[in-house]
């Protein structure tokens, strides 16, 4: 899972990359309004993580913006304005869920797996192609019940095929989510890490499909 953190307390920001990139959790952490309304409109996310009182574009229209884009993406306001009617405007909004501060980090994670698995029309914990499971909660692969040993890279670029699973993934989607910190990497270190797990999948009823123009696709045969 990737999301976009806006939030202008720094102490908490770094906090909370620590903490759910530890859980498994990609980050991209924004503390400006302005600077969220643009990665949302630039990179592909899973969730959204808001708070209210940004800088530049406040929460409110940040989330006004998303939505008049007409884009789905899970929305989690997190702020310290915990009133009915600070609720009821968000949520009316578009927010799909409100966590006050201050929170329980686990309650955090929970509330953005469920966001997200609701999104993707899913309450099932476990993602599937096929013979090839992905068990969230070890954070493991399994392909026909055996663990699939991957490197870290590998093991990202599959999950993002995976959560998009026969749909087509473009490189700088993939590029995006495994090296969200290194904007020099290549689109050619995408290829390099479908072909290798093309020979990890090779006879297993699971393969990666390449569809000109738009990028690649999980599939089963």
């Amino acid at each position: 899972m990737r999301i976009l953190l806006a939030e202008d307390e720094h102490t908490l920001g770094t906090w909370l990359c620590k903490a759910l990139e530890h859980a498994g959790i990609q980050v991209e952490w924004v503390d400006d309004g302005r600077l969220a309304d643009q990665a949302l409109q630039q990179r592909s996310h899973d969730a959204l993580v808001l708070d209210l009182g940004l800088p530049g574009y406040d929460g409110h229209r940040v989330l006004r913006r998303l939505r008049e884009r007409d884009q789905r993406l899970p929305a989690l306001i997190l702020t310290a304005r915990d009133s009915l009617d600070e609720r009821v405007r968000a949520l009316n909004a578009g927010a799909d869920d409100f966590l006050a501060k201050p929170f329980a980090l686990p309650e955090l994670e929970a509330r953005l797996h469920a966001l997200v698995r609701r999104a993707r029309g899913s309450e099932h914990p476990r993602l599937a192609c096929g013979p090839l499971h992905y068990d969230s909660a070890r954070r493991q692969f399994l392909l026909s019940d055996a663990a699939l040993a991957l490197s870290p890279r590998e093991h990202a670029v599959l999950l993002a095929l995976l959560q998009r699973s026969g749909e087509p993934c473009s490189k700088q989607q993939i590029l995006d989510r495994v090296f969200p910190d290194d904007r020099t990497v290549h689109p050619e270190a995408v290829e390099v890490l479908v072909h290798r797990l093309r020979k990890r999948l090779e006879g297993s009823g699971v393969r990666i499909t390449t569809l000109r123009g738009l990028g690649y696709a999980l599939e089963t045969d």
